[in-house]
């Protein structure tokens, strides 16, 4: 018998609530299956590809209902589905990638008993649509390859071989109260906070041994977290396998096509939503280019709040900027070291907390600041940031940092206006756009992506933070200052300082601008007492005074009894 002569009840088995398209729960109980039946349903729960073309029947736009006919692509993402637990698909618009995984599941569901299946989207309606299109697979299979139905909603349907699937949308509730076998996650891109869904998601997932995490979407820009798992995917740095469709792996799409698409579309459009390309957004602070071409590395050191991305180098000069919060768990207390030593400036450290008090900030900032050559300190004053500066110039005596006047306590630190943001902004653009400045850390490189325009200023997008874009748009303004350029002199750093070029800088009394700060305090020039090997081997750390010019040693961060990570 030819799958197309097959009548879908033959045997006249009990329907599920009046549905005379679908098999109630336990009808064929005690019924004995045809040779044929048996043969057909095993080669069915073998091959999804044979399942799909004899039994798959989809509705045709200009046919009606017709069948299912699967793309050569579609088969070999089958493969990589069934042979991977973490898979990734990136697809263009209208390519059939949702009809598939509609196969896909459906096909799971029956021929995999006591399974708990879940699809998550932006929305509840997007999830309970695809749930639609599963059922309506289920109304024209013929009764031997259905399970049979317990309970059959919109939401949920649950088979007789105790297989489950639900719709849901992407939340902190949508896995509540589950042991998910399956989570397949459609359009990913366009979900609102969804590395904070995922964070949570991820540990019900891949707490099994069998269990899959499918992700599905169009390119939807870079910063999101679909673009991150992707991004990572490709380049083999972590588990997911990533499957990409091509504009023209969908039948009839030829150049004709696309020229005609792009005429009735642009050509930017045609880009992002055939041609996967990760666009930035058009109201983001960088551009898309410069968007897509930062590349994270891994820190060599780690902690809950702390990266490091290179450890304190001798004779080199540190920029600490910091941003401010409560400490309440809403936002993020949030610095970044940077490298100015020598062009293009470096990020080789962040760190951020949403719970730390401002006075055990402060103590966070002098303990890296120390540990990085008597790092110069930029941080943010506006409300909780005079008290964290208060507390490392009076309390904790540190005086590297950034004031408009030491003799006035609310002049310490940056105040953020609407101006200073404006130029901090525009600096921070400039040298990142222009190669001057580079970053490494991910989380980083995330906020910079969903730092967009609004309401006249720029700011993260809604749903995430921009604490540590922030660090870097206060290091951008104060490289844009003439005190930076001043107290820092970057272009003396061609080469690296020798100690035979420190011999030579001292006889023509020019300062080995190693580290610099501006100091108030009287000190005695002691740079005659050591010899420049000495002061190599000891990696002493230089500062220059900026009021009278005067050269002296410093104690040096690698002191004995330093807390150092590495």
């Amino acid at each position: 018998m030819k799958p197309e002569e097959i009548i879908q009840n033959p045997k006249h088995l009990k329907t599920y609530l009046g549905n005379e398209q679908i098999k109630a729960h336990n009808a064929d109980m005690g019924l004995e299956w045809d040779d044929w039946e048996v043969e057909e349903y095993e080669k069915c729960a073998l091959d999804i590809n044979y399942f799909a073309e004899n039994y798959i029947k989809i509705i045709s736009l200009d046919k009606g209902l017709i069948p299912y006919k699967p793309y050569p692509y579609q088969q070999k993402m089958y493969e990589v589905i069934d042979n991977n637990r973490f898979s990734i698909v990136l697809a263009p618009r209208q390519s059939g990638k949702s009809l598939a995984f509609v196969i896909w599941l459906l096909h799971y569901a029956i021929f995999n008993p006591s399974k708990t299946i879940v699809i998550g989207a932006q929305n509840l309606d997007t999830a309970m649509e695809m749930l639609a299109r599963i059922t309506l697979a289920l109304e024209n299979l013929p009764f031997f390859l259905q399970p049979g139905c317990r309970s059959l909603n919109k939401k949920s349907v649950i088979f007789s071989n105790k297989s489950k699937i639900y719709a849901r949308a992407t939340g902190k509730n949508t896995l509540r109260g589950l042991s998910v076998n399956i989570l397949f996650l459609d359009e990913f891109a366009i979900v609102e906070k969804s590395e904070k869904f995922y964070t949570g998601a991820y540990p019900t997932i891949s707490a099994g041994k069998d269990t899959k995490l499918i992700i599905t979407s169009t390119a939807n820009g870079v910063g999101n977290q679909f673009f991150n798992i992707w991004d990572k995917a490709i380049k083999g740095r972590n588990e997911y396998k990533a499957f990409e469709v091509k504009w023209n792996d969908v039948p009839g799409r030829d150049d004709k096509w696309r020229e005609e698409t792009i005429a009735n579309t642009s050509e930017r459009q045609f880009m992002q939503e055939f041609e996967n390309k990760f666009l930035g957004g058009t109201n983001t602070l960088i551009d898309g280019d410069t968007l897509l071409s930062l590349q994270s590395i891994e820190p060599i050191f780690q902690t809950d709040n702390v990266r490091i991305y290179e450890k304190p180098q001798p004779n080199h000069q540190y920029v600490l900027s910091a941003d401010v919060s409560e400490g309440v768990g809403e936002d993020y207390s949030a610095f970044s070291i940077v490298d100015i030593t020598y062009r293009p400036f470096k990020q080789v450290g962040v760190y951020r907390d949403d719970k730390i008090t401002p006075y055990a900030y402060a103590e966070i900032l002098v303990k890296y600041a120390e540990m990085y050559n008597q790092a110069y300190i930029c941080v943010e004053s506006n409300d909780h940031g005079s008290l964290v500066n208060h507390t490392i110039v009076k309390e904790l005596e540190y005086d590297n940092i950034y004031s408009e006047s030491f003799n006035d306590i609310a002049k310490i630190g940056l105040k953020t206006t609407k101006k200073s943001k404006r130029l901090g902004c525009t600096h921070f653009k400039d040298l990142l756009e222009g190669g001057k400045l580079q970053v490494f850390d991910d989380n980083t490189i995330q906020e910079i992506c969903r730092f967009e325009e609004k309401g006249g200023t720029y700011a993260a997008s809604s749903g995430y933070n921009d604490d540590l874009v922030m660090t870097l748009v206060i290091f951008g303004y104060l490289a844009s200052t003439e005190r930076f350029k001043n107290t820092f002199d970057i272009n003396l750093k061609k080469t690296i300082l020798t100690p035979e070029k420190i011999d030579d800088l001292q006889k023509n009394k020019i300062a080995p601008f190693a580290s610099t700060t501006i100091n108030t305090t009287e000190a005695k020039p002691v740079i005659a007492k050591l010899s420049p090997q000495e002061r190599f081997e000891k990696q002493s750390i230089f500062m220059i005074d900026d009021i009278f010019g005067v050269v002296m040693e410093e104690r040096n961060p690698m002191r004995e009894g330093q807390n150092i990570p590495f």
